[in-house]
């Protein structure tokens, strides 16, 4: 039998056929992927394999196979730094939400996200959330952010999730598509699902007063069928974003604004540091490229993954 992994608990995936029904599924003996050490082998996304046993008068399945993946959003997981752990796979576009504050969101964490999905070509929107609660300077933070991706070809939208604003483009973009939703915890993901699809009623919490960081009400990925033709993966808040597998020469191929430069880079292997006639370079030092992004890169090419909360686009 085949069918698409809609929820992974770490033991048991939930697995729905093409005819609707779901099987709780388990993987039988060593899986492994080749080529990815992962600490899951299946993600909610994935297309699978399974054959159908009964025991006790109740059906379960053991998954055999993998279909290959046209896609996939990988971290580097949090206590195995040689390990990765795949969040979701054939998502067709990710919406990463974003606020300022209560928690806030650092361009570092947005980059090292931005990178990963442009490596496997998956289209990302960016969300600015809680747009209702802030004040005036606040708004002008958001709008300068926004300002910065614009730029370089991101959509952004401002929403409150919570009020309900410009929640129907969200929606119009969703449409016949498989939707990612991520960020930190407290971001607002739960709440916009649920004002996209009221019926699904998902467990939210509030922000955490003592560190002013959201606290985490989904424990797994999970895909939800929606009632306009649109699927949505739900996955936890993630606090910090590892970027993986990727060689010094292609990272900034992944930042679209410096791979436009690129062939005007003196030599074609250019890592845009202290190379003779950088055509990036030259482009930071006019303010065409943003100071924020330049220094994300910087971070990632030097491997300094616990530097993601790190405010970076404050420019003293």
């Amino acid at each position: 039998m085949t069918g698409t992994v809609y929820k992974s608990t770490g033991s048991w995936y939930s697995v729905k056929t093409p005819n609707g029904k779901f099987y709780e599924c388990r993987i039988k003996g060593k899986f492994r992927i080749q080529g990815i050490k992962s600490t899951n082998p299946i993600a909610v996304g994935d297309s699978v394999e399974f054959d159908v046993e009964t025991k006790n008068n109740t059906e379960t399945g053991v998954i055999k196979r993998i279909e290959e993946r046209k896609n996939y959003i990988v971290r580097k997981s949090v206590n195995l730094s040689k390990q990765t752990h795949i969040i979701a796979s054939n998502v067709d576009q990710v919406f990463l939400l974003i606020t300022i504050n209560n928690p806030p969101t650092f361009t570092s964490f947005i980059d090292r996200f931005l990178v990963t999905a442009e490596a496997y070509s998956i289209k990302t929107v960016l969300l600015f959330n809680k747009i209702d609660a802030y004040d005036e300077e606040t708004i002008l933070e958001v709008k300068y952010l926004a300002s910065i991706y614009r730029k370089i070809g991101y959509e952004c939208i401002g929403i409150s999730a919570a009020a309900g604003k410009n929640v129907d483009k969200v929606k119009a973009l969703m449409e016949g598509k498989v939707s990612m939703f991520a960020g930190h915890s407290g971001v607002g993901k739960s709440t916009l699902v649920n004002t996209i699809e009221p019926s699904l009623d998902l467990r939210t919490k509030e922000i955490s007063n003592q560190h002013m960081q959201g606290q985490h009400t989904t424990t797994f990925a999970e895909m939800f069928d929606l009632s306009f033709d649109a699927k949505i993966i739900d996955t936890p808040g993630i606090k910090g974003f590892g970027v993986v597998d990727m060689e010094k020469e292609e990272i900034g191929d992944y930042f679209p604004e410096f791979f436009a430069l690129k062939q005007d880079c003196k030599f074609n292997n250019c890592l845009h540091l202290k190379e003779p006639k950088c055509a990036v370079k030259e482009a930071l030092e006019n303010d065409e490229i943003s100071y924020s992004r330049y220094r994300s890169y910087l971070q990632i090419l030097e491997g300094e993954d616990e530097h993601y909360r790190t405010d970076n686009w404050e420019e003293n």
